[in-house]
């Protein structure tokens, strides 16, 4: 099953309010989403989250979101390959399922299905 490719990047900010005027600058548009627990920036078929102090995962760096038709066998095919799941598929609003695996390097990689 192929994948519809990165559309969705989210970073871990210890500062929204600076971090939100950084992006707004850089994509020269204001937040779609603008929240105290994520903000979201909509622009040329991308979404650029920031989510403070890595949220509820505890995310570290950047992870890069892979939309996929059918999340539960993406994720069956990339355990068969040798990734390991670190947040198993689950709903995070508006029918948007998300789950994370790391690859054998430790890399984060997320996987991404909208209903």
């Amino acid at each position: 099953m192929t994948t519809q490719g990165i559309k969705t990047v989210l970073h871990p900010v210890s500062d929204l309010a600076a971090s939100k005027a950084v992006y707004a600058a850089l994509l020269g548009i204001e937040p779609q989403t603008d929240s105290s627990y994520y903000v979201g920036f909509d622009t040329e078929g991308q979404h650029i989250g920031l989510v403070p102090g890595g949220g509820p995962q505890g995310m570290t760096s950047p992870v890069s979101y892979w939309h996929v038709p059918d999340i539960e066998a993406k994720l069956a095919e990339v355990i068969a390959a040798g990734a390991t799941v670190t947040e198993a598929a689950h709903e995070v609003g508006g029918g948007r399922l998300v789950a994370t695996v790391i690859d054998p390097d430790g890399n984060v990689l997320g996987l991404l299905q909208d209903r």
